[in-house]
């Protein structure tokens, strides 16, 4: 049954949605809507199954034409309603017309008789009382039937118009126009309201005299022409599209702003050679995240494996993005240079060495020749891609005919050539060579300087096919081959500067055709498309001029807002180099290794996640993981599952019996079954997790031991013993069952506490009577110890005063120390003498021992700030942290980077003498920062103080400004070279040293004494810059508010009355200024943009001359503040005052500076674009660590 009539004919009140033409502006207008006549187009919801961009109107009466045809004109009517649509080529077209009797009597929908067209079947649908809706609903549809199915993937790329009209008067008719790709699942397309039904029952239709339907009767011609599809995407809703099966690639996946990065990345991919090159760089050993080039191998490698589109997140990571990067639209050729960069460095020393050199850099000279002495100045320089303008040039030759126009310098601007004085010359620059690969870069944003920002050009700019650059070389380059280009991809944006998207095409085969790679979509695209739409300007079919509406911004534009940014261009005699073949042979096999081990490990768990209701996870501890441990209870359920005390964790069949997985576990430890024995573990009130039973029936399932030794909803926990008593092969197992009886047996877990090595682990189990005295364990820990029954004893007195409860104690020498660990805070010291029922002693607990120290054993180890008790080091682990340890300034040498782990409670000096002994530094010359989470920047350095403890420092009180986004496990560390008692009679001080004028300013930290003067910072900024005596002497500083200088600092100004926000510079006085006469003045200067309101720059005192002309002033203020050329003839000067409201007043060359600023309070504005504030927060977001 056809779509239509299965949805009809449901039960369910859910009609099929309603149908409405619509037009597919796509084909001729690039996604765009065409403003003007909104009319025209129907809400969404009058489109059928809601695809906007397959159909397209024509509304009724439309009167292109002075004489309209007869509708049983089928010729005439064929030209006047179904015109030919440009560059498509008809297959096949035809028309039929169906004659309709009683109306009024027909079924809710009728189909026509078959007609063919193109070698199938179609008919017309029509629901005569409307499908859901006050209108007549007329839909074409193809007709195969059930036995004569079409085969799979056939479609039919249609254009058609339906016409009703009256069959007694052929003027009367109404018309409307669709285009539609049919298919299996999109048999039939058409108009829901296609005519209103109280109008075509009307006595006249418009005024005809006569109504549509009469007599109960009416025509409706279908006229249908079928179009070959050049691009097999033609009128494509891309539903199920699979660009693998129809293109043989796929597309890059979009992170949410990345669309950019992925045109580049298609472009670099499809460059073999630059492929292959990549393919070269051996990774096998560095196969890690932060490892550009072996995410970017991998990155190639899945394009051309992979049947769905591939993520760059590995990529993009390994550049050290984070989130907000990612959803911002970076610089597409700043991306590609330091990619290039830096796969260079990974290249050198291997056979990839130079490869990228050889494919994509060219040479230029910049020269300045003189014109009537032999005299030239000339600098070859490479370069990686060209950047051409275009605004004011219509296509390419334009662009590089600009590039190498040359510039005459003479009059005022000679140049000054070394032996031959002033002369006139020639300034430019010209191309020695052009790389293998051709990397175009079209400047489509440039600064507006009327609208005082970037914008985005949009004007029509040409680009040919093959490109000619031997106009462009100079005379002595190398012609010996020719300079020809073929064009091998178009990187497009859509949109303007601040929404758009990015898109390339590209043409992966010599001989082969272009593609478009959108994002995840791989589209066969026709060579129109490729170039002639992407050269910008105005469209071509705007109705009345219009506009058209951008899709990203939602604004109206006569130009195109899709337009080329990026060419790339593959020398001709060298195509077969730049795109040859890439094999499996060129990829390294590592590659597909470590990608088939991922691919089975997803299927491993994809497969268990399939099955986890089948399964239980259990977890069990080893005699080896109690050994291991050093921390509380048995062991870690946290901590890595490699680690050596890691309980070991087995996906067991819920049916499977005790047994058989007893068996399992025996066989893992290498022990005979019979030797094996389960104990269900329990979470106790204290919150530790001891062994409780053993699993008595081996017969019974995990699911119904789990059921009765487990808690719902925790883990199955289990401890396996192996037995050490053996007879005959069996096992000699204790009988620990519960009992009443005081001779039942107690297993007991045993601890040592090593104070010379720091360690606290298990060493093993036994089992004593409940009638047992405490100090009857000794002999067994001797024993499991394998010490002498001589050198331990019972412990009766006290050890050295700890400030804990004083334990057992004896003769310094032969004493042990036993203690309880109840829980994680309560380690309680045992007496000797009572039982092991008086101290409350059961399955599972754990008892720790320790040899007790003498006064002088403890003070010695203490010293060192190692723990002597047993119950320090509990205490220890319990308020154990790991920080890491990173230097403030970068680089990070090797090692530099550290974990280590401390004690919550430690001072500012016990943490810092750890870090110290492992730097081997003096403890006392080191400073630490907290760390921002957001950014992993430093914060403010911690202030030394013994009343904070480590945890404070790393997690202050919540609530406190302190605490607001802070790692609580990670610090910056600094090696001063001062003491920290000494830092803290220091100030830190930011001063900005000015070496070239205001052009170039170098920041830096001076630390002065707080209680010195400005004459105390000379010394220290000379050393900073390195700064020879004399030039000491003519140092100054002075200090600025809103980017104009507040007051010059005498050096007997107290360091202390500075405040803390001030902007300090320094530099040396000018030697103009030393040696001005008493008739010179000094005024200071300042930038603005427009208004003196809008500061910037750094400002600078400019001494003024009586009598001189500004022409002259403006040659020394180029010296003075080091802006030369273009960029100084930009400059606007005007005088102004200190009051930010001032008018200012500008100058001309003929005016005397020196006259006209006469007042106290005068200074020079030097008037300029802030560039600094066009791209705010950019200048860091483009960025690979």
């Amino acid at each position: 049954m056809d779509p239509v009539s299965r949805d009809l004919d449901r039960e369910t009140g859910h009609p099929w949605p309603e149908r409405e033409p619509t037009a597919d502006l796509q084909t001729q207008m690039g996604d765009m809507q065409i403003a003007g006549g909104e009319d025209m187009l129907l809400d969404d919801y009058d489109v059928v199954d809601e695809k906007h961009d397959v159909a397209e109107i024509t509304p009724e009466g439309s009167t292109d034409e002075p004489t309209e045809p007869l509708a049983n004109d089928y010729a005439g009517m064929r030209e006047r309603v179904l015109p030919k649509l440009p560059d498509l080529e008809p297959e096949f077209e035809t028309t039929y017309t169906w004659h309709i009797e009683n109306y009024r009597n027909l079924t809710r929908k009728e189909r026509g008789p078959k007609f063919e067209c193109g070698g199938h079947p179609w008919r017309i649908l029509l629901f005569p009382f409307g499908n859901n809706v006050e209108y007549a609903s007329l839909y074409l549809e193809q007709a195969h039937e059930d036995e004569d199915k079409p085969k799979e993937g056939w479609y039919s790329c249609v254009q058609f118009t339906l016409v009703m009209w009256n069959k007694n008067n052929p003027s009367i008719y109404s018309c409307h126009t669709a285009n539609h790709r049919f298919n299996a699942e999109e048999s039939d397309w058409g108009f829901t309201r296609f005519s209103e039904l109280r109008k075509m029952f009307a006595a006249q239709w418009d005024g005809a005299g006569r109504p549509m339907v009469e007599h109960d009767a009416v025509n409706v011609t279908a006229y249908v022409r079928i179009y070959k599809d050049p691009t097999g995407v033609l009128w494509h809703s891309f539903e199920n599209y699979n660009s693998k099966k129809e293109t043989g690639m796929v597309g890059l996946k979009n992170q949410g702003a990345t669309c950019y990065l992925n045109s580049l990345l298609q472009s670099l991919y499809f460059t073999n050679a630059f492929r292959k090159a990549i393919y070269r760089i051996p990774t096998e050993h560095e196969t890690e995240k932060k490892n550009s080039a072996w995410a970017l191998q991998r990155l190639f490698y899945l394009l051309q494996t992979s049947e769905d589109a591939v993520s760059t997140q590995e990529l993009t990571h390994s550049f050290g993005w984070e989130t907000r990067h990612i959803f911002e639209q970076q610089d597409v050729q700043e991306l590609s240079r330091i990619l290039m960069d830096r796969m260079e460095v990974r290249m050198k020393g291997t056979d990839a060495e130079n490869a990228l050199n050889k494919m994509f850099v060219g040479k230029t000279k910049t020269y300045i020749s003189c014109i009537n002495v032999e005299y030239e100045s000339s600098k070859i320089e490479d370069f990686w891609d060209i950047q051409l303008n275009v605004s004011g040039n219509r296509n390419l030759d334009d662009s590089f005919r600009d590039y190498v126009q040359v510039e005459t310098m003479d009059g005022e601007n000679k140049y000054f050539a070394e032996g031959y004085g002033l002369q006139d010359a020639r300034k430019g620059v010209i191309f020695e060579s052009f790389p293998q690969v051709l990397h175009l870069q079209l400047k489509r944003f440039e600064y507006d300087i009327n609208r005082d920002a970037m914008m985005k050009v949009n004007d029509r700019y040409e680009f040919p096919e093959v490109f000619d650059a031997t106009p462009y070389l100079s005379e002595g380059a190398d012609r010996s081959e020719p300079y020809l280009y073929q064009l091998h991809g178009v990187l497009v944006h859509s949109g303007d500067l601040t929404a758009g998207h990015y898109y390339a095409f590209l043409k992966p085969a010599i001989d082969g055709h272009f593609y478009k790679f959108d994002d995840d979509k791989v589209i066969r695209a026709t060579l129109k498309e490729a170039l002639e739409e992407n050269f910008g300007g105005d469209y071509a079919n705007a109705v009345n001029g219009a506009g058209v509406r951008n899709p990203y911004t939602r604004t109206l534009s006569t130009k195109r807002s899709m337009s080329a940014y990026m060419l790339v261009y593959v020398r001709k005699s060298r195509e077969t180099d730049i795109l040859v073949d890439v094999t499996e042979d060129d990829t390294p096999t590592h590659l597909a290794r470590q990608l088939d081990d991922e691919r089975i490990a997803l299927e491993k768990r994809r497969k268990e996640r399939e099955e986890q209701h089948l399964y239980l996870h259990v977890h069990v501890v080893t005699d080896d993981n109690f050994k291991a441990h050093q921390g509380f209870d048995l062991t870690s359920w946290e901590i890595e599952s490699n680690a050596p005390s890691s309980p070991q964790m087995y996906r067991v069949l819920k049916n499977s019996t005790v047994g058989d997985f007893t068996r399992t576990v025996a066989e893992s430890l290498q022990v005979p079954p019979e030797q094996a024995r389960l104990w269900a573990m329990v979470n106790r009130q204290n919150k530790t997790t001891r062994p409780d039973q053993p699993l008595p029936d081996l017969n019974m399932t995990i699911t119904e031991a789990y059921s009765r030794f487990s808690t719902r909803d925790k883990p199955f926990r289990l401890w396996v013993e192996t037995a050490t008593t053996v007879e005959d092969g069996q096992a000699l197992w204790p009988n620990v069952n519960p009992s009443p009886s005081l001779a039942a047996p107690i297993l007991i877990f045993l601890k040592h506490f090593n104070p010379d090595d720091q360690t606290l682990k298990g060493v093993g189990h036994i089992y004593m009577r409940k009638t047992s005295k405490v100090a009857d364990m000794i002999p067994a820990i001797q024993q499991l110890m394998g010490w002498s029954p001589s050198r331990e004893s019972v412990s009766l007195s006290s050890p050295p005063s700890t400030g804990l409860p004083s334990p057992p104690y004896s003769t310094p020498s032969s004493s042990m120390c036993l203690y309880e660990e109840i829980k994680h805070s309560m380690i309680e010291p045992m007496k000797p003498k009572a039982t092991l029922q008086q101290a409350e002693i059961q399955d599972g607990d754990i008892v720790c021992f320790q040899r007790a120290l003498s006064e002088k054993e403890a003070s010695a180890i203490a010293s060192t700030g190692r723990y002597t008790d047993a119950r320090e080091f509990y205490d220890y682990l319990m308020n154990r942290i790991m920080v890491r340890f990173s230097p403030k300034l970068a680089p990070e040498p090797e090692g530099s980077v550290f974990d280590l782990a401390l004690s919550r409670k430690m001072s500012y000096d016990q943490f810092s003498a750890k870090v110290g002994e492992y730097l081997k530094v003096d403890p006392t010359h080191l400073r630490f920062s907290t760390v921002l989470a957001s950014t992993g920047k430093p914060k403010a350095p911690i202030r030394r103080g013994q009343a904070s403890t480590l945890a404070q420092m790393l997690m202050p009180a919540l609530g406190t400004y302190a605490n607001a986004n802070q790692r609580p496990d990670q610090l910056f560390y600094e090696v001063l070279e001062m003491s920290i008692s000494e830092l803290e009679t220091k100030r830190n001080m930011r001063v900005t040293w000015l070496p070239e004028g205001v052009m170039k300013e170098e920041p830096m930290d001076v630390l002065a004494p707080k209680n010195g003067v400005v004459q105390d910072l000379i010394p220290l900024i000379q050393k900073k810059v390195d700064l020879a005596e004399e030039d000491a002497s003519t140092l100054r500083l002075f200090e600025t508010h809103q980017c104009r200088i507040s007051k010059e600092l005498d050096p007997k100004t107290a360091i202390v009355s500075i405040p803390d926000y001030a902007v300090l510079y320094a530099e040396l006085i000018p030697e103009e200024e030393r040696a001005a006469s008493d008739e010179d003045r000094a005024m200071y200067a300042f930038h603005f943009d427009k208004e003196p309101a809008k500061t910037h720059g750094v400002p600078f005192k400019f001494v003024i001359k009586p009598g001189e002309l500004f022409r002259d002033t403006r040659e020394r203020l180029s010296k003075r503040t080091g802006i030369k050329g273009k960029q100084f003839d930009k400059l606007k000067f005007a005088i102004t005052q200190r009051s930010a409201y001032s008018r200012p007043t500008y100058l001309n060359d003929e005016d005397e500076l020196y006259a006209l600023a006469s007042r106290a309070d005068d200074q020079l504005g030097l008037d300029h674009v802030n560039r600094t504030r066009l791209f705010p927060g950019k200048g860091d977001s483009i960025f690979i660590r």
